[in-house]
């Protein structure tokens, strides 16, 4: 949700963690969210990376999918590929972070997603092996 208002207006969201502080202020309690400081953090530690190295996250997905242009993907598909993937750069285990991301992919995006994410991310994290 956060990456998604970040997405739609990039201008007043450049700074990802400051849109996630913004997320859990305004959204969530309105919402049946609930995260404690830990799991705050991390959003918002999630956020500022995918932001900050948005391109090179960019790149790795487009190199990864090679059906499929990322203009062309949902926008769902397309930020939950960034988190997983910038996990991935960012040392988190591969299983853990493919599995997290299929979970997001199905929780919120269509029937497919979840096989498309980890499909996607399967290949990024061959890249980034390599």
């Amino acid at each position: 949700m956060i990456l998604f208002g970040v997405e739609a207006d990039p201008s007043a969201h450049s700074d990802g963690a400051k849109a996630a502080r913004e997320f859990f202020l305004h959204l969530a309690p309105g919402s049946d969210i609930e995260a404690d400081e830990e799991a705050r953090a991390y959003a918002e530690e999630i956020a500022a990376g995918v932001v900050s190295e948005q391109q090179k996250i960019d790149a790795l997905i487009r190199t990864a999918s090679t059906h499929w242009r990322l203009e062309r993907m949902s926008r769902v598909d397309r930020n939950v590929l960034r988190v997983g993937s910038w996990e991935l750069l960012h040392a988190v285990p591969r299983g853990v972070a493919i599995d997290e991301a299929v979970e997001l992919g199905k929780k919120f995006g269509t029937e497919s997603s979840g096989a498309f994410v980890n499909g996607v991310l399967s290949q990024v994290a061959d890249i980034i092996a390599r």
